[in-house]
Formats: structure tokens, sequence, C-alpha cells
């Protein structure tokens, strides 16, 4: 096999070059691969109103592709009930946060993602009910 290096370097310069690229490129590869993973964050949602809510969807904050019910059928009970997302995923730096009521009225916000966040959902609050 031919040496990338020229013949006046001796074998044990060449393999020392050769050990500290492949040190070098090990040791980008965590950094890389780190570099991706998605944020995560925790989202509790107070719910300080006189109506319950029955649904929590999750969105791209630029979107309103809505993922499935994340209350899994409980439902966060009106005046001071509280509910956690816990370990939210998400790959953008925001992420909204859409809640239902038991008259299909929906509240949104969009939280940062990879921070904690309490949303307090309130009577002053004003719903989007379609109309």
């Amino acid at each position: 096999m031919r040496s990338i290096f020229p013949k006046s370097r001796s074998s044990a310069t060449n393999r020392l070059a050769i050990v500290l690229i492949v040190i070098g490129i090990l040791a980008a590869v965590p950094l890389l691969s780190g570099a991706r993973a998605p944020a995560t964050t925790n989202i509790t949602i107070v719910y300080n109103s006189s109506r319950e809510i029955r649904y929590v969807y999750l969105s791209p904050s630029n979107q309103n592709n809505w993922g499935p019910d994340q209350l899994n059928g409980s439902v966060i009970s009106s005046g001071g009930g509280s509910y956690t997302l816990s370990n939210v995923s998400c790959n953008q730096t925001n992420i909204k946060v859409i809640t239902e009521d038991q008259n299909g009225c929906f509240l949104y916000k969009i939280v940062a993602c990879g921070v904690n966040a309490t949303w307090t959902i309130t009577n002053d609050a004003t719903p989007d009910c379609g109309s």
C-alpha cells in the first residue's frame, strides 16, 4: 500500500499522523450528533376558568398540523385544575400548545422549546369558537 506521506518520513511518524487523524474524527462525532438532538420541555397548563379542558394538542409553531390528544382521556378541571406534559420533544425553537374545552372552543399558546413553561388560562382568555 502506498503512503500518503512523502518517503522522507519514517513509518512511526506516518502511524502517529494516522492515529491523530482518527482520534480527531472520533472526537468530532459526538459533537455533531449531539447538535441534532431535539430539545425537550415540560409544559404545565393551569386552568383557572369556568369550563374544563378536554383535549390538548401540540403543533410546530408555524403550522396547523396538530398531533394527537395529549390528555389521553383525562380532563383538566375548571377552577384551578392543572396538567403537565413532560419531556415534550421539539425540533424547532418553539412549539404551539392548543387546548379545546367541552364546547369545542380553542385556546393557543406558543412556548419555547428547551425551557419549562407554565400556561395559566383564566376567564379573561378569549377562546376561538369558530364564529
